[in-house]
């Protein structure tokens, strides 16, 4: 009896600690995305994993086992913009923001089938057992991973796209789900379910006309004809999903069990603060306004009217401003308000004395407020700002605060709304939530890539929904034929009630002539 647990228990150990061969694909060049995927690919290298990485970000300091092949061509999206790009918001701004995102799918696309490391890749003859991807604006990376013939994982920055829901069985339910660039919560009156549904059934179609159409073009040049088969064929063998979101913050949401809520992966690895910082925190009585609108941002860009409108507002609160400037120099800027040009966001906003965040509503900040248990002042720019600023004020943890109505009286009414009491009491219910899992969410992303490369590709959980056309996935056959039956079933006794009726009332009118 002995014997045989000590080989169960040995067989187990086996199993847990088999190294498998992953390959990462990161063609865009979003250094914020790469933050999210970044400590999923660590994770993994330091289980005992062999981790190859193609993407625009190689790291410095890489852990054992973890090898990168970077990707040339292309800017980096975490470049600095200006507050410029935001002062014109033309109408169907969100239509534009899509094929914003288009144009950089298609050039990032490009750039990565056509590059050195994607072919380094394809000449290695490496058997991967799991590929990790990016799905986020193109599909033309799971061309490479159907070369490889591996099982892969899709990797979503943001929320779930109206695009994602289908390749792993997720129900889409625009009455209550937002699209992600709408700035909706699930608390949507009537003109906003339309408006939802609307964008939904848009965004799902234009991807599939622009989108997955350019994917399968640069695949079948860089490939041949009929080599790889069509994407949309490819997006429905995504094993799994893993999603930068939490219930407590974004919302609850029907989950298949393909997709996995990883959201705030990227919060760990806390470091000492410097000394001066942490003695402006330690000192501040009244507690600390923390200003950051995240790496891409340029602050110092701010128009002089609104730049003087905030500065004028913070000047008459006694909390210490702690803001995130990229000059040297703050014109009018009150005693209370330092700058600096560059600061550690999650510890600082993990500091015990910090009472508000005023941000863009980037995700990853968004998650790092929610871990904190910092109210937020959000005032989105673009994408996924909008529904993560509307999630934090549906959490009662946040106000949004439109970047055109920014004002001195709008800034310090916002700021004054997001100090009382019962917006820090909100605030930590939802880090409460969002701290306590359980398992964390690296450890999560880790099992679940084991479990997938050990499953070929987690077949158990594939719904059967991806398999279905579009007329059967919503029954419309089955609407169609039921109000027929429906209609036809009523129509014959309308039409027997009719002849039964009209021949009696017919034959006693001819026999009361007769009579007569």
């Amino acid at each position: 009896m002995l014997l045989r647990t000590v080989i169960l228990v040995a067989l187990a150990l086996s199993q847990g600690t088999e190294a498998y061969k992953v390959l990462g694909l990161f063609p865009h060049p979003g250094q914020s995305h790469f933050h999210f995927f970044q400590p999923v690919l660590k994770g993994l290298a330091e289980a005992g994993h062999e981790v190859t990485v193609v993407s625009h970000f190689p790291e410095k300091n890489p852990p054992a086992n973890y090898h990168d092949l970077p990707l040339a061509g292309m800017t980096s999206l975490s470049d600095s913009v200006s507050f410029e790009l935001f002062e014109y918001r033309p109408g169907f701004g969100h239509f534009m923001e899509f094929f914003m995102l288009y144009t950089w799918g298609k050039e990032a696309c490009a750039n990565a089938l056509n590059s050195t490391a994607i072919q380094t890749v394809l000449d290695s003859k490496v058997q991967y057992d799991l590929i990790l991807v990016e799905q986020f604006n193109s599909d033309c990376m799971l061309g490479i991973a159907h070369q490889l013939k591996a099982p892969y994982i899709g990797l979503s920055s943001c929320p779930l796209m109206p695009w994602h829901y289908e390749r792993v069985g997720n129900p889409t339910l625009p009455a209550y789900v937002p699209a992600l660039f709408m700035g909706y919560t699930e608390r949507m009156d009537f003109s906003q379910r339309l408006a939802n549904w609307i964008t939904v059934q848009s965004f799902k179609a234009l991807y599939s006309w622009f989108n997955d159409a350019a994917a399968n073009k640069l695949l079948s040049e860089r490939f041949g004809q009929g080599a790889i088969p069509d994407v949309r064929e490819l997006q429905q063998r995504t094993a799994m999903m893993f999603v930068n979101q939490h219930y407590s913050l974004s919302g609850a949401k029907p989950l298949s069990p393909a997709v996995l809520e990883i959201g705030g992966i990227h919060i760990r690895d806390f470091r000492p603060l410097e000394a001066d910082l942490q003695q402006l925190l330690d000192t501040a009585d009244h507690g600390v306004i923390y200003i950051s609108w995240g790496s891409m941002i340029r602050a110092e860009t701010l128009p002089a009217e609104k730049r003087d409108a905030i500065l004028k507002a913070l000047g008459r609160f006694k909390q210490r401003v702690i803001w995130k400037w990229e000059n040297e120099t703050l014109p009018n800027q009150p005693s209370n308000v330092h700058i600096r040009k560059w600061l550690p966001q999650r510890e600082i906003l993990c500091h015990p004395k910090v009472r508000v965040f005023m941000s863009h509503g980037g995700l990853l900040g968004s998650s790092e407020a929610a871990y904190c248990g910092v109210p937020v002042v959000a005032t989105p720019m673009y994408g996924d700002q909008y529904n993560n600023a509307a999630a934090l004020a549906n959490r009662g943890m946040g106000v949004v605060l439109a970047y055109e109505d920014i004002t001195a009286d709008s800034v310090y009414d916002a700021l004054r709304k997001v100090l009382e009491p019962e917006a820090m009491e909100h605030a930590k219910q939802v880090s409460f939530s969002y701290r306590n899992r359980p398992q964390n969410p690296l450890e999560s992303a880790v099992w679940w890539c084991e479990h997938v490369a050990a499953t070929g590709g987690l077949p158990l959980a594939q719904s059967y929904s991806s398999e279905l056309p579009w007329y059967s996935y919503h029954q419309f056959d089955v609407y169609i034929v039921t109000i027929t039956f429906l209609v036809l079933y009523h129509s014959c006794w309308i039409w027997l009630f009719k002849r039964v009726c009209c021949r009696g009332v017919s034959g006693f009118s001819d026999e009361k002539l007769k009579t007569n």
